[in-house]
């Protein structure tokens, strides 16, 4: 049975897309089945995983509304397979954005994504969402399927504002939707080390949230910057870059965190 992670933070521009693509690459690249779901309408996860998202027939707009399987419409980059580190990829495109106004009346429109992973879930070690920057039925369908949920965050002063929303949006869903849902960790990225602020920020958070917090931290890194440009994860458009080896990092430490939960 697969661990099922949503990658969200209500707070826009703070890498979930790249979190969520570097880390379902660098858990492929250490041996683990993937499977990558692309819950935001931009499709940003789709295209950077090497799918053209134009093109896709079926997306996860028809999983939500019940119309086609996961199993019927993920689907696998050429270009991954030849990096090595291959996962299955769930798209999305502007199709979704009309999922929100078809799914209000429906019933069960919060746990769709709950049930269409039932029944695909045994054939990975690790699911990951990529979440929408808003608190949206999207973000909630994937809250409500999941495990955890893997915070990408910079560290300024904003972001723990932003934080603050993201803790009492989860406890709301734990106390009403889903009663597994926790927070896994706290993963510090764009992080500058020179900034005097941003190492602040970073101690206040271990501070506060302990163990939380996880020993990866993901650098400024150019390279991740200009990975999505030729629709590649940073883990294989360059893999010796520093932003791409802090991603296998921080995929083996979710392995090691997983298999002591």
């Amino acid at each position: 049975m697969a661990k099922i992670f949503c990658v969200a933070n209500q707070k826009g521009g703070v890498g979930k897309t790249t979190t969520a693509v570097n880390l379902a690459a660098g858990l492929a690249k250490v041996g683990q089945r993937v499977l990558l779901i692309d819950l935001d309408p931009q499709g940003n996860a789709t295209t950077g995983s090497g799918v053209d998202k134009r093109t896709l027939q079926r997306t996860l707009y028809d999983v939500l509304l019940e119309s086609a399987s996961i199993a019927e419409i993920r689907v696998q980059s050429e270009k991954l397979k030849s990096g090595g580190c291959s996962y299955d990829v769930v798209g999305a495109n502007r199709d979704l954005a009309g999922a929100e106004v078809e799914l209000v009346d429906v019933e069960r429109r919060e746990t769709r994504l709950r049930q269409a992973l039932a029944v695909a879930d045994a054939d990975y070690d690790f699911v990951l969402i990529d979440c929408p920057p808003s608190l949206s039925m999207l973000t909630l369908n994937g809250l409500c399927s999941a495990h955890g949920v893997i915070v990408p965050m910079q560290c300024e002063y904003f972001a723990l504002e932003g934080l603050t929303d993201l803790v009492n949006t989860i406890r709301q869903v734990k106390a009403n939707l889903n009663n597994d849902l926790q927070i896994i960790g706290l993963l510090r990225v764009m992080f500058d080390p020179r900034i005097t602020l941003q190492q602040q920020v970073s101690d206040q958070l271990k501070a506060h949230f302990g163990d939380k917090v996880f020993d990866a931290v993901i650098p400024r890194n150019v390279r991740l910057a200009e990975a999505p440009s030729y629709g590649l994860p940073g883990v294989v458009f360059d893999p010796s870059s520093k932003g791409a080896q802090a991603y296998v990092a921080f995929a083996q430490e979710m392995v090691a965190r997983v298999q002591s939960m």
